[in-house]
């Protein structure tokens, strides 16, 4: 994609400035205060599943050193915080009937320092960190669930919802689903259904979704007045051959199941996306079923999901080239459902040597804003995770600065003179932590955590010097610098 010099401007007024983290990845502690055991506690003790023999069983310790954290937030100067909330933690079994209090303890503490130092906390319900007591049942498989969540999620609004104004229900659906039911590398760790599973736990998770979000509509938003969403990742998909009419339905249907499986129903028209519903019903024919392996969703179901979000919150990392690949169908799966065939520019920069998967394509998070716009009648867009990783203790990471600076860039250019209402912006992540499946192996952090430390130190690196300089103008109003 060509490159453009860099704007010189700001960020609308008010815009957020923020960073995040998510509970399993920073807070350890993870048998005190009465916590109950999550899928990641369990998964991460099975020999195998995670590099290095890693866990997060201490990993930052934010259980025990959250003062610390809001430490760095207020020297950065972010305005907003967004970190998850441990289900396990407020309720060990996963169901109602036992609240516990050092839980709330916790987070209420946690949010009050926040208000205290002026920043606004974003809380994420659910990242990916479900009680183990509920996967016994058949976790997200198990169309219960949705109301299980729904109940943890009310009692999150009690306790919180006078101080929390920004919510999110599920972090990144699509990408659980597929490293948890196809792939098998974060638990459930599923890889023998690919087919089936991935689309029966999709429809769970939006009517998940939605009773939280009917839940927070009837009996808090008067009183409360916060807002609340679903937060989906999708990178962009560029059709590998800009000239090829079949390339360019790939591209558009990868963006279908990767961010439309969610974002239709919620934003859209209503129901999945029509090409993805073809799609499957197509290749369920001739793989000889008599429906489709997408699970119907009926006219009230449509219609109770339709609407439930106050703002959309992305995620995005990078881009893919996207070529058109006619797939058998014998073998019913997620991934050949697609019929593609993914890949990245040589010539695309690799901001470090760790996160090999991220490739620094900015215009990529522009051109899907402007897809975002176009779909979905230009909602309110708050960018919740934005970010790259280094393999190490890299202080002076440049890399990550111009990624940074690139990306946000982009933005300000989708605002200025593409029109899209963006609102917010989020640098992934606060600190280096637990990279799931990869361990302590990639550091995504504006600061540094020395985890042989038993105290686990934390240094400011220079992106995070960096970002602060763009909260604290609130944008670019000079170009001061070279990367």
């Amino acid at each position: 994609m060509d490159a453009e010099p860099y704007l010189k401007g700001k960020f609308p007024e008010g815009f957020a400035w923020c960073t995040a983290t998510s509970a399993y990845q920073v807070e350890g502690g993870w048998k005190k205060g009465g916590k109950g055991l999550s899928v990641w506690d369990t998964f991460t003790h099975s020999p195998g599943k995670i590099k290095n023999g890693d866990t997060g069983d201490i990993a930052c310790d934010s259980y025990n050193k959250w003062k610390d954290d809001v430490d760095m937030l207020i020297n950065m100067g972010v305005t907003h915080y967004r970190f998850s909330i441990s289900w396990p933690r407020i309720l060990p079994s996963g169901k109602k009937g036992h609240l516990n209090q050092a839980g709330v303890e916790y987070y209420n503490n946690l949010i009050d320092a926040l208000i205290e130092a002026s920043i606004i906390p974003v809380a994420t319900l659910y990242h990916w960190d479900h009680p183990q007591a509920l996967e016994d049942l058949g976790g997200w498989l198990n169309k219960d669930m949705a109301d299980y969540f729904n109940d943890y999620a009310r009692i999150c609004f009690r306790e919180f919802g006078d101080r929390v104004k920004w919510w999110i229900t599920i972090n990144e659906p699509g990408i659980l689903i597929r490293f948890g039911y196809i792939y098998g590398t974060f638990p459930p760790g599923f890889k023998s259904n690919p087919g089936t599973h991935p689309y029966t736990v999709g429809k769970v998770m939006l009517m998940a979704h939605a009773k939280a979000w009917h839940t927070y509509d009837d009996e808090f938003r008067r009183r409360q007045k916060g807002s609340i969403s679903m937060c989906l990742h999708s990178m962009w998909a560029e059709p590998e051959d800009p000239r090829s009419v079949l390339d360019q339905e790939a591209a558009r249907r990868h963006l279908e199941f990767d961010l439309g499986w969610f974002a239709h129903p919620i934003y859209g028209g209503g129901g999945y996306p029509k090409e993805m519903e073809r799609q499957i019903e197509r290749k369920s024919k001739e793989q000889g079923l008599k429906k489709s392996r997408l699970p119907r969703l009926t006219e009230e179901e449509v219609l109770y999901i339709k609407g439930t979000s106050d703002f959309f919150a992305l995620n995005h990392y990078t881009t893919r080239l996207v070529k058109h690949k006619s797939t058998p169908s014998n073998q019913p799966h997620f991934e050949l459902d697609k019929d593609e065939e993914t890949s990245v520019d040589e010539d695309w920069l690799s901001p470090n040597e760790a996160g090999s998967w991220i490739k620094e394509v900015p215009t990529g998070l522009r051109r899907l804003l402007c897809y975002i716009k176009r779909e979905y009648g230009n909602p309110e867009v708050f960018i919740t995770e934005n970010g790259t990783a280094d393999p190490g203790n890299v202080l002076d990471d440049t890399g990550r600065i111009r990624y940074i600076r690139s990306y946000l860039d982009q933005v300000l250019k989708a605002i200025k003179w593409d029109g899209c209402k963006v609102i917010g912006y989020t640098a992934w992540s606060l600190m280096d932590n637990f990279e799931w499946s990869e361990g302590y192996t990639e550091h995504f952090g504006l600061h540094s955590v020395d985890f042989d430390d038993p105290e686990r130190k934390r240094t400011a690196k220079a992106s995070a010097l960096f970002y602060a300089g763009i909260i604290r103008k609130n944008g670019f109003p000079e170009i001061d610098f070279d990367l």
